[in-house]
């Protein structure tokens, strides 16, 4: 017994360093099923979300020997909950009267070692559980509820294949605890992807941070010196924002900020894989790597004409730069940005309905491209000195 105690220790210690080490929930969740269907010795194991809205469980992964139809990442392989009664019913009602989440054990009929000699393992309302298994062609399963924060999550399912021990009460003991081991995992993975999307998401309007930019230029960068993918970068200054903020109030000024965000998105979308962000204040950008640069003009001149319809700022100027025109070598981020940044300059100074892209007009010789090289002042921060 103390080596099966000591090879459970074990099992329990790897799948939370699996999990530990998984960087997004399906592959927590992968590491949760493959370590949990090992220690309990089964032949097959899932993970289910219980998608409380839909009133259904959701497949999330499926590990080990898969039936047919089967898949390890189901697009959409879902359950009623109403046909698994248990989750909602018995179970919830255990919780809410002060019980611990246990597993229970179910197996198929005409299996032997259905009437466990060490208790009662199958909770009442689960035919349907019965039915899966003679379906699928398993003898019998494990199921054990994940819990996180107090409610039920989803659940951690393990099966063996016909003929083979039936899981005792020792296993259903066990998978309760590898079931715990697995909601603290899967609370840990959604609080780091929280996380991260605090780290690179504006707050207001919900787009990109200016991290997330700096980022994604920097692959983006690397790809077209690789390979020679197109770049493209549109940087907008929202306008009259602060006569929005001076005469109707900081509020409104937010609301201007969220519509145009809105906008924004919408454009972006426009060209698939682009990137929508807030750099700050009242500056907006849209990165788009691999489409050419004609579309992303288009796309910026969409922008200008949806910003000037908004019942609120006066419109937005907008500048792109593009490794798609003659601009000159661009090695770093910045020099995309500086050029961007003078053409947004020149949209705002002529008071342009429209997109001023940046080598459209004479290559090296563009005024546009003259005054993003021109030398940098003493002093002032990058992004600023063409405001200055």
């Amino acid at each position: 017994m103390t080596g099966e105690g000591d090879a459970r220790l074990r099992a329990v210690v790897e799948l939370a360093q699996a999990m530990a080490a998984a960087p997004a929930l399906r592959d927590s969740a992968r590491a949760a099923a493959q370590g949990a269907r090992q220690a309990l010795g089964g032949s097959f194991a899932a993970i289910c979300k219980w998608e409380r809205e839909r009133g259904r469980l959701r497949v999330l992964v499926n590990v080990g020997e898969l039936a047919p139809g089967e898949r390890e990442f189901p697009d959409d392989e879902t359950y009623p909950v109403h046909a698994f009664a248990e989750i909602v019913g018995f179970l919830h009602e255990q919780w809410a009267g002060g019980g611990e989440p246990s597993a229970w054990v179910e197996v198929a009929a005409g299996e032997p070692g259905g009437d466990a000699a060490d208790g009662p393992l199958v909770p009442p309302g689960s035919p349907g559980r019965v039915a899966a298994l003679r379906r699928r062609g398993r003898g019998c399963c494990v199921v054990a509820p994940l819990v996180l924060h107090g409610r039920a999550w989803g659940e951690l399912y393990v099966a063996r294949r016909p003929g083979e021990p039936v899981f005792g009460r020792a296993d259903a003991d066990f998978a309760t605890v590898l079931a715990a081991v697995t909601a603290a995992g899967i609370a840990q993975t959604e609080r780091l992807a929280e996380a991260r999307r605090l780290a690179f998401t504006d707050a207001l309007t919900g787009l990109a941070n200016r991290r997330a930019v700096d980022m994604r230029l920097d692959e983006a960068l690397e790809q077209h010196r690789a390979e020679g993918v197109v770049v493209s970068l549109v940087v907008c200054d929202l306008n009259g924002l602060k006569q929005v903020n001076d005469s109707r109030g900081h509020a409104v000024g937010d609301r201007l900020l969220e519509r145009f965000g809105s906008v924004l998105s919408l454009c972006g979308a426009m060209v698939p894989g682009t990137l929508a962000a807030r750099l700050g204040g009242d500056e907006f950008c849209l990165l788009a790597v691999g489409p050419d640069s004609d579309e992303v003009v288009k796309v910026a001149g969409e922008l200008c004409d949806r910003a000037a319809e908004l019942d609120l700022g006066e419109g937005v100027a907008v500048g792109v730069a593009s490794t798609g025109d003659p601009i000159g070598p661009v090695h770093t981020a910045r020099r995309l940005f500086r050029l961007a940044d003078a053409a947004q300059y020149r949209a705002k100074a002529a008071k342009s309905g429209g997109p001023v892209v940046a080598g459209r007009h004479g290559g090296a010789d563009d005024p546009v491209v003259r005054l993003a090289d021109a030398p940098e002042p003493s002093q002032g921060p990058e992004r600023r000195r063409f405001r200055r």
